[in-house]
């Protein structure tokens, strides 16, 4: 048997249309797993410049060419751009029967790939629950990384087979929980970048130098922690919130309150006013899941609860157009220098 990934059967010329971080690196994926890319769309120089690293050597052409070459579509585009790519490219027939379109979305199953399977394709949601940087690190990061496969019982095992070639482990979601895993997902990953900001701001007020430093070997441990608790768990047992420590789990109502003070006051002087309305947001929660658990008792909960009652809520997002940590008058929306809605974020 030939150990050259490209001479196994069923290789399939793969069309990526977006080389964006998810698509450029999903692409070299399948590439190196011998599946041969045939061409790529980039709009932005940034993206340009992502497929002649990862890609290298690969047509960039526009959509519809990219769909025109391809037997395997790869569309890695931002979730609102979705639909509308998938109609734009049926109305002017540029589906083909037998084609195996993929979407890189978590916030959509197969459903929205409704008009191409009218023409015909072989319709696959398969999203990685991994961040990109969009570099080759990421390749190496896909191995064992779940990947939400959805798509119609007869083709299911070619997305987890797919999943498999470039060292993920597939995940069946189902059509309609497609929102609630994407939800999940955002929330874990994109709030604790938040947590991580709002944290490093109040170390850094408070004469840290290197709060990134300090702050590592901490989360590491409390992320460890947390995600053991919840296999152990087995979803029957109160799972990561087992793992909790500090003033809320002990019932110090009198740090806690300290805290919100603090914290206020660091957000009336620096105007970032979302890290203590965050730390009460997050300290609530963790005093129901901790009482939920038997973790605290009810009187060291209402005692926690009321420390923070008077804690300040954020403003909302028209109230304040420059956030913390924001560059005043720059529109942080768009990646790349300016993504096109027809590449990935």
């Amino acid at each position: 048997m030939s150990a050259d990934p490209a001479a196994r059967p069923g290789r399939l010329g793969v069309g990526v249309v977006g080389a964006g971080r998810v698509g450029a690196v999903l692409g070299s994926a399948l590439r190196g797993a011998g599946h041969p890319v045939v061409a790529v769309s980039a709009v932005s120089q940034a993206s340009r410049e992502r497929a002649s690293t990862l890609l290298p050597g690969v047509p960039v052409v526009d959509v519809p060419e990219v769909v025109r070459r391809a037997e395997l579509v790869l569309l890695a585009v931002p979730d609102d751009a979705l639909p509308g790519l998938v109609r734009g490219l049926a109305g002017t027939g540029g589906w083909q029967p037998g084609q195996i379109v993929v979407h890189t979305s978590g916030r959509f199953g197969v459903d929205v790939l409704a008009p191409a399977r009218a023409a015909g394709v072989i319709p696959l949601a398969l999203h990685p629950a991994m961040t990109f940087t969009g570099t080759s690190l990421d390749l190496a990061r896909l191995v064992g990384c779940a990947f939400a496969v959805t798509a119609p019982a007869p083709v299911l095992p070619i997305g987890q087979a797919l999943v498999v070639e470039v060292g993920g482990e597939p995940v069946v979601v189902a059509e309609e929980a497609r929102g609630l895993y994407h939800a999940g997902l955002a929330h874990a990953a994109n709030h604790l970048v938040v947590l991580v900001a709002q944290a490093a701001q109040a170390l850094r007020a408070a004469g840290v130098g290197e709060p990134g430093r300090v702050l590592r070997p901490l989360l590491d441990a409390a992320l460890d922690g947390a995600l053991r608790a919840e296999d152990a768990g087995g979803g029957d047992g109160p799972g990561a919130i087992t793992a909790l420590t500090g003033p809320v789990r002990r019932g110090d109502a009198g740090t806690v309150q300290e805290h919100a003070v603090t914290l206020a006051a660091l957000g009336a002087a620096t105007g970032a006013v979302d890290v203590p309305s965050g730390y009460g947001a997050l300290a609530r929660a963790a005093t129901s899941r901790a009482l939920a658990a038997g973790l605290l008792g009810p009187a060291d909960a209402q005692r926690v609860l009321d420390a923070l009652a008077g804690i300040i809520a954020a403003p909302g997002a028209l109230d304040r157009q420059d956030g913390p940590g924001a560059t005043p008058g720059r529109d942080d929306r768009q990646d790349d220098g300016g993504t096109s809605p027809q590449e990935d974020a």
